[in-house]
C-alpha cells in the first residue's frame, strides 16, 4: 500500500513548533546597587525643582481606547491653550505638567507622551487611537505562527500584545529612554495579582525588587497595566529583592516601622508596607501583575498617597517637596462610561461572562468616584486650615499643640474633574456613555472623545479659578473637532 504524502499544513505547523518551542518571556534585568540619586524617579526629573511653585498632575484612567483617546484630548487642550502670566510671559499649559499617571488604556497615552513629547501629536491617532488594536491581537492569537510561543511556559497573550504595542507605537523604547528625556514623570501602574497591591513602574519600586527599570520596555509596562484578567495573561517580573543593598529612605521609616504612624497617611502607609514586602525574593522570586485598573482605575492612588505622605511629614515637622509648592493642579481624567443593560427587563439572569465583567467593574468604578472625592476633601481641608492660620485669633494663640494640629501644607489644590458627567450636552453624554471598553473604536468616536475633553476642562469651575488665581488668561482656545455626519 502506497504511503500518502504528509499534507503541507502539517509540515508547516511542525516546523513552527520546532522553531518556536523555545520561546521565553522577556526578563527584567537585575540591579547591582540601588542608588536613590539615579534611575527613573520623580526626584531625578527636570520638573522636580526646589524653586518650582506649581505642580501640575494629570491622572489618566483606564478604559481601553476610550481612555486613551479622552486622555489624548486633554493633552491636545493643554497644548493648544496658551496662558499669559502676570509678567506677560506666554506659555502653554502643557509645559507646566510635571507628573502624568496612567492605568490600563490611559497608560498608553501617558507613556507615549513621555517618550515622544510634542511629536506624539503628529501620528498618535493613526498609529494607535484609530487602529483596530484589539482585532490585531485577536488575529495573532489565532495565527498558527504565534502558537508555539503562546504554548510555551512563560510567554502568554500579554507578551504577544506587548510585542504588538512595540511594533505599532513604542519602537523598542525602554524606561532608559524616558530617563534620558526631558519630559514629565510618567507613572504607569499595574496590580500585583497575589496581594492586590498597586505596582507602579518607577525605579523607586524597582529598587525594592533590585531590578533595573531602565532595561524594561515601555510596551511591557503598557501590557502589564492593561492586562485585563481572564482576557489577557499576567505579566511576570523577576524579583531579585535583597541583593542590591537597598534600604528605605529615612523619611519612609516612621511610616513603616511605627505601630501608630503619623496621620493622615493611612493609605500611603499601607502602600509603603506592601511595597516593602516586594523585597522578599526568597518567598516571592516572581511577581505576577495584571491590569492597573484592578487596584486603581483612575491612576489616583499615587497622587493621594503622595499628598497624604507630604501632609503627614509636614505635620511632624519634616521637610517635603511641598515646602516650596504654592499650587497643586490635578486633572482627574476619568473616562468611566456606564452603558445601559436590559437585564432587569428579562426574567432570565445574565450569563456568567457578563456577570464576571460587571462584578469586576462595579467596585472599581465606585472607588473611582471615592478617589475624586478624597482629593476634594484634601482640597477643602487644606484650604480651611490655611484660613484658620491666617486669622488674627490663630496668630494671637501661642499654644504649640494647637499650631501642630492645624499644620497642613500651604499649597492650594485645584481638583479639575474631567469626566463625561460634567458635559452639559446630554446627547453627547449619552453617546460617550455607551462606548465600550475595548481597544477598537470608530474614528468618529475617537474624535468626539478628544473634543469632549477640551469642552469639559474649559467649563470647569476649578479650572477657571486657577486661571484667575494665577492672573492668566486664555489666548488661543483649542481647535474644535466636529464629529462626522451620521
Amino acid at each position: 500500500m502506497a504511503r500518502l504524502p504528509t499534507p503541507a499544513w502539517v509540515i508547516a505547523v511542525s516546523l513552527l513548533l520546532l522553531l518556536g518551542g523555545c520561546a521565553s518571556r522577556p526578563v527584567n534585568p537585575p540591579l547591582a546597587h540601588a542608588d536613590p540619586a539615579t534611575g527613573y524617579r520623580y526626584t531625578t526629573r527636570p520638573h522636580y525643582s526646589t524653586t518650582n511653585e506649581n505642580l501640575v498632575i494629570l491622572a489618566f484612567s483606564g478604559g481601553g481606547t476610550r481612555a486613551a483617546a479622552f486622555s489624548y484630548g486633554v493633552l491636545e487642550f493643554l497644548r493648544n491653550t496658551e496662558v499669559v502670566g502676570p509678567r506677560g510671559i506666554k506659555s502653554r499649559l502643557l509645559d507646566h505638567v510635571g507628573v502624568v499617571t496612567g492605568v490600563s488604556g490611559g497608560s498608553f497615552t501617558a507613556l507615549a507622551y513621555g517618550l515622544y513629547g510634542d511629536k506624539l501629536f503628529d501620528d498618535y491617532e493613526q498609529r494607535f487611537l484609530k487602529r483596530d488594536v484589539q482585532g490585531e491581537i485577536t488575529f495573532r492569537t489565532l495565527n498558527p505562527a504565534y502558537w508555539p510561543s503562546l504554548w510555551s511556559g512563560g510567554w502568554g497573550r500579554s507578551e504577544l500584545a506587548a510585542d504588538l504595542y512595540d511594533e505599532i507605537l513604542f519602537n523598542g523604547a525602554t524606561f532608559g529612554d524616558l530617563n534620558r528625556g526631558q519630559g514629565p514623570f510618567i507613572i504607569a501602574s499595574a496590580t500585583d495579582i497575589s496581594t492586590g497591591a498597586r505596582l507602579p513602574f518607577t525605579q523607586t519600586t524597582f529598587d525594592v525588587l533590585c531590578s533595573d527599570l531602565n532595561g524594561v520596555r515601555l510596551s511591557r509596562a503598557a501590557a502589564a497595566s492593561s492586562a485585563v484578567p481572564v482576557v489577557l495573561t499576567p505579566v511576570t517580573l523577576n524579583n531579585y529583592g535583597g541583593n542590591c543593598g537597598y534600604v528605605p529612605p529615612d523619611w519612609v521609616k516612621p511610616f513603616i516601622d511605627a505601630a501608630d504612624p503619623p496621620r493622615p497617611a493611612a493609605r500611603a502607609t499601607r502602600h509603603l508596607k506592601e511595597e516593602a514586602e516586594l523585597g522578599d525574593s526568597v518567598n516571592r522570586p516572581y511577581i505576577h501583575v495584571v491590569d492597573g485598573g484592578v487596584s486603581d482605575n483612575l491612576g489616583m492612588r499615587a497622587v493621594l498617597d503622595a499628598l497624604e505622605l507630604m501632609e503627614a511629614l509636614h505635620l511632624v515637622g519634616q521637610p517635603t517637596p511641598l515646602d516650596h509648592t504654592r499650587r497643586i493642579v490635578v486633572f482627574v481624567v476619568n473616562s468611566l462610561s456606564t452603558p445601559k443593560t436590559a437585564w432587569d427587563k428579562s426574567e432570565s439572569s445574565p450569563g456568567t461572562l457578563q456577570i464576571l465583567v460587571k462584578a469586576t467593574g462595579v467596585p472599581i468604578d465606585h472607588y473611582s468616584y471615592e478617589a475624586t472625592e478624597l482629593l476634594k476633601d484634601s482640597q477643602a481641608r487644606w484650604h480651611s486650615m490655611r484660613q484658620v492660620r491666617q486669622s488674627s485669633a490663630f496668630k494671637a494663640n501661642k499654644d504649640a499643640a494647637v499650631a501642630t494640629t492645624l499644620r497642613t501644607p500651604d499649597a492650594t489644590i485645584y481638583a479639575i474633574d474631567v469626566s463625561f458627567a460634567q458635559l452639559a450636552d446630554k446627547a453627547e453624554l449619552a453617546y460617550l456613555n455607551e462606548l465600550p471598553t475595548s481597544f477598537s473604536l470608530p474614528p468618529e468616536a475617537v474624535d468626539r472623545l478628544r473634543a469632549a475633553a477640551g469642552k469639559i476642562i474649559l467649563a470647569s469651575p476649578d479650572f477657571q479659578r486657577l486661571l484667575r488665581d494665577v492672573g492668566a488668561r486664555i489666548v488661543a482656545e483649542p481647535v474644535q473637532i466636529q464629529p462626522s455626519a451620521p
